[in-house]
């Protein structure tokens, strides 16, 4: 019964190793789309959290001026190490979030 097993494997391994043996090399065209990945504009900021709050200065001492909320809409207007001033797009409230919270998320373009 053992035998029967390692039989089925290894059929199994090579019927799935043949089509990339014999897949065709890359063409032109293949090169050019997987270089677009590059060219597309930067994924938007997200809140990663269920709520953060939104700060007069970039500290976690400073006044509190509201709330940015996961479902916000938000602009990031410029970065100061890990903080960000924003403008909540739902309320209108600007101010800075601390970057731990808020971040853009990243895409992998593979070649």
């Amino acid at each position: 019964m053992r035998s029967t097993r390692i039989a089925i494997s290894a059929a199994m391994l090579g019927a799935l190793a043949l089509p990339s043996l014999s897949a065709p090399t890359a063409s032109a065209a293949t090169v050019a789309t997987a270089s677009s990945c590059y060219n597309l504009p930067p994924l938007p900021y997200t809140v990663h959290t269920k709520a953060v709050t939104i700060r007069s200065k970039a500290s976690v001492k400073s006044t509190s001026l509201g709330i940015l909320y996961r479902g916000h809409k938000f602009t990031v207007h410029k970065t100061s190490g890990n903080w960000h001033y924003i403008t909540d797009k739902t309320t209108g409230v600007k101010g800075w979030v601390s970057g731990t919270y808020v971040y853009r998320d990243v895409r992998m373009c593979l070649d």
